[in-house]
């Protein structure tokens, strides 16, 4: 298991544990970033991530994607 900042690009990965404080992971989840769920890594720049998430694409931070752990 790992943060999402290490995925690289185009791996489709599985979500394990979203971490942080309760309103963190509620604004991840109301995202679609569920545990459990797939998600496509399309882009990096500097840390920054742009995902696929139930056939959207969503920019995350890098402080933000590494709450994110998948596996």
């Amino acid at each position: 298991m790992m943060p999402l900042t290490f995925a690289d690009i185009g791996s489709v990965v599985s979500i394990k544990k979203i971490g942080g404080r309760d309103e963190t992971r509620r604004f991840l989840n109301n995202l679609g970033f569920v545990e459990g769920s797939r998600i496509a890594i399309i882009a990096k720049s500097a840390g920054n991530l742009i995902i696929n998430v139930k056939e959207s694409r969503i920019a995350v931070g890098k402080e933000m994607a590494n709450k994110i752990i998948i596996d």
